[in-house]
């Protein structure tokens, strides 16, 4: 692992770094973004990368599952699993070079975990549509977090 200065470098090797098409200031053209296209980099490395990918996003209750969904709901599939296949690089370049065991954080590690600040945002988002909220706090039992929940009446 030591040819490559970091992971970045690893996955750009690979093929699997994002595109960085830049426009200098330029506007985009009409109907679109400006290409994000990876480059070909090693194609039987990202192969093999791009298959543990997809097997990935299938598992169940993991956050590289989690990750694949949330990049797949905004921008598809394939775009996910490309994603998904970078992540997986970062992940086994650092497990190498630091010669430490993979720490499975669970599906929850990318949901915010303050229910305060998600009630706010999500008051927000509703007076934003034209509804009018107030919360008034309930006594009921603590959510898997730890927090109490908040009931709403509009």
């Amino acid at each position: 692992m030591t040819r490559f200065p970091s992971a970045a470098a690893l996955a750009a090797w690979a093929g699997l770094a994002p595109g960085n098409d830049e426009s200098a200031g330029r506007q985009p053209r009409p109907g679109g973004q400006r290409s994000g296209r990876t480059r070909k980099g090693n194609v039987w490395l990202r192969t093999i990368l791009v298959q543990s990918a997809q097997a990935a996003a299938h598992t169940k209750h993991t956050a590289l599952a989690a990750r694949y969904h949330r990049i797949a709901a905004r921008r598809g599939h394939k775009q996910a699993v490309v994603a998904l296949a970078h992540a997986l690089l970062i992940i086994i370049s650092h497990v190498i070079a630091r010669r430490q065991p993979y720490h499975e954080l669970g599906e929850n590690s990318f949901q915010r975990l303050d229910p305060a600040a998600r009630a706010k945002r999500l008051v927000h988002q509703l007076t934003h549509l034209g509804f009018e909220v107030q919360l008034h706090a309930q006594q009921v039992p603590a959510s898997p977090g730890g927090a109490p929940v908040l009931a709403a009446r509009s």
